[in-house]
């Protein structure tokens, strides 16, 4: 599967309905982290029906214990092309025994990928297909070649949101013994930084308000990605050294101690009514 113009070509695979590579073909540059064993083995996952995981690994649904594999179910399964004709790129995954055993809650989701110059746009719908309310939360986890060009460094590059930022970062206990805090910062611009990431396992914000956060390294070249929209956005890279970084909205969080609330209530959790159609997008623009 492949969407292509004259400066850039972007190519997809089943598993996950990610994208396999974002290639500006006259420079060669190849923006999509690719995954290894050494780092992360992921590339650009979609986190649905949760983002993360519970407290307990688990949850329950009218006194059934159920459990997912971290951020859910779509980054594990295979999708079904539904679409690919050079203009269009969707993929399609309906819920099945493999995943109600998971998840109870009968689903249709879609993800679709247009390309018009530098940017790629991606859409989802998530249709319930059930008789009751389908409790779920949704994220984007892309992941970024950091650096890209011979030569430079991680620390080198810089993240700018599109306006300066009073917003909260949620500061979490590693060990989950207690709540996490919210911490006000002002930020316009900042550095990659793996001890910044280390520091605090996951760099996570909450309410920003800029349309965009952009990567640029010393060459000139980066990636934006549009944040509108979604309530939360993380930084992330695996640990020093890795030659990526992820830059994800959020709709939700993981659990980062216990939680009294039920898998309905948690923080970040929408309701979905059946027969209705959540639907999201974001973009990936090169540069």
């Amino acid at each position: 599967m492949k969407l292509e113009n004259e400066r850039y070509e972007v190519t997809f695979v089943e598993k996950g309905g990610e994208i396999y590579s974002f290639t500006d073909k006259q420079t060669g540059l190849q923006y999509m982290w690719q995954g290894d064993n050494d780092n992360w083995g992921g590339k650009n996952p979609s986190l649905f029906p949760i983002i993360g995981n519970t407290y307990t690994k688990d949850y329950q649904i009218n006194g059934k214990t159920y459990a997912m594999k971290n951020h859910g179910l779509i980054r594990y399964a295979t999708l079904h092309c539904k679409k690919d004709d050079g203009k269009e790129v969707i993929m399609e995954l309906d819920s099945s025994e493999e995943t109600l055993a998971q998840y109870p809650f009968p689903f249709h989701y879609e993800i679709a990928y247009t390309l018009k110059d530098n940017k790629l746009t991606i859409t989802y719908h998530i249709t319930n297909t059930g008789e009751n309310e389908m409790p779920f939360t949704f994220g984007l986890h892309p992941g970024f070649n950091c650096p890209l060009c011979e030569g430079e460094k991680f620390e080198e590059y810089t993240l700018s949101f599109t306006n300066e930022e009073h917003m909260q970062q949620l500061v979490f206990d590693p060990d989950k013994k207690h709540p996490y805090e919210l911490k006000d910062v002002v930020i316009k611009d900042m550095p990659c930084s793996y001890e910044e990431i280390e520091n605090f396992a996951t760099l996570i914000y909450k309410d920003a308000r800029s349309a965009y956060l952009t990567l640029k390294g010393p060459k000139g070249h980066g990636a934006t990605i549009s944040i509108a929209g979604y309530p939360y956005v993380a930084i992330w890279t695996a640990k020093k050294g890795a030659p990526f970084i992820c830059l994800e909205p959020w709709y939700g969080h993981a659990d980062f101690s216990e939680v009294k609330e039920d898998f309905y209530h948690r923080e970040g959790t929408m309701l979905l009514s059946p027969g209705k159609t959540f639907t999201t997008a974001y973009t990936i623009e090169v540069f």
